[in-house]
């Protein structure tokens, strides 16, 4: 099995990323969010497990970079808590860090400041997905997860060093985090320069763990996402005017606060005020410790 491969297999109309690979270290995850996508194509996706042949798989790939940007990772956060003690993920930024290439990483873990040192040596960004500020409603989403003042704290800590950080606010869930006016005014605080948004996409076994962990707001849900909303690759989305407004509110508040804004998988490539992933916060060219 190739460890390193093309971002966006499916070639989905939505997706406005720019050309890039994707690596994920490892198989599933045990953060366990409620919202989870990923859930629907991975088996046994809360058992949490390194690929096979990791490293010396990875060694071998690696050394056939030509300078693409890899994206760690898409589909299962490259900082699980198994990560603090099992450092593979550090491990194979230290392969990559001798490779040619450019390293952007996605996650919703703190411990990704453990790493600064080496993302300092290659041209790189961090997205950190924050939903929410409220610790307390984090815990219900994202049950297992560092809370949303440690990830806070993380972006900081990550913008002082020297790594440029862009924010996912995503998924926005209508009732549960759709009114993010003092997240966004935290994240400006601490010098984050992007925002990149989707909306829930309702699927069978999210939608499942939603309902179980919010009856009432499912309540309220339901006919927009089952009988007003539209059906897109296998996911029930919400109505189109509605995804629309919900999303150019927070790309307005964003340039209000001077930040860029990209939306992620939604159609509404028009919305975009700079790369959708926050790629063009990476910096040119080799850097230095």
């Amino acid at each position: 099995m190739t460890l390193i491969t093309s971002f966006d297999p499916w070639r989905s109309g939505l997706c406005t990323c720019p050309p890039k690979l994707t690596f994920n270290p490892y198989t599933g995850c045990d953060h366990q969010c409620i919202y989870c996508y990923a859930s629907s194509y991975i088996p046994s996706f809360n058992d949490c497990r390194p690929k096979k042949d990791l490293i010396v798989q990875l060694k071998r790939e690696a050394a056939k970079l030509n300078g693409e940007t890899i994206s760690i990772a898409n589909s299962s956060d490259p900082y699980p808590r198994v990560e603090a003690s099992a450092g593979l993920t550090r491990r194979c930024l230290e392969i990559l860090v001798e490779s040619n290439c450019k390293i952007q990483i996605i996650t919703k873990s703190n411990i990704v400041t453990r790493d600064d040192d080496l993302l300092n040596k290659i041209p790189s960004t961090v997205a950190l997905t924050i939903t929410t500020e409220d610790d307390s409603l984090a815990k219900i989403i994202e049950p297992w997860a560092p809370t949303p003042s440690q990830r806070l704290r993380a972006a900081q800590g990550l913008i002082k060093s020297g790594i440029p950080v862009s924010v996912r606010i995503d998924p926005i869930i209508p009732l549960v985090n759709d009114q993010p006016q003092k997240l966004i005014a935290e994240l400006t605080s601490i010098g984050v320069k992007h925002l990149t948004c989707s909306t829930y996409k309702a699927k069978a076994d999210n939608w499942v763990r939603l309902t179980q962990a919010m009856p009432k707001v499912v309540e309220k849900l339901k006919p927009l996402y089952f009988q007003q909303g539209e059906k897109i690759g296998g996911s029930a989305l919400l109505p189109k005017d509605l995804r629309y407004k919900l999303l150019k509110d927070i790309r307005d508040l964003a340039g209000a606060n001077g930040m860029k804004f990209g939306v992620c998988r939604e159609g509404f490539a028009q919305l975009n005020t700079a790369t959708c992933d926050g790629s063009w916060l990476m910096p040119k060219g080799k850097r230095s410790a």
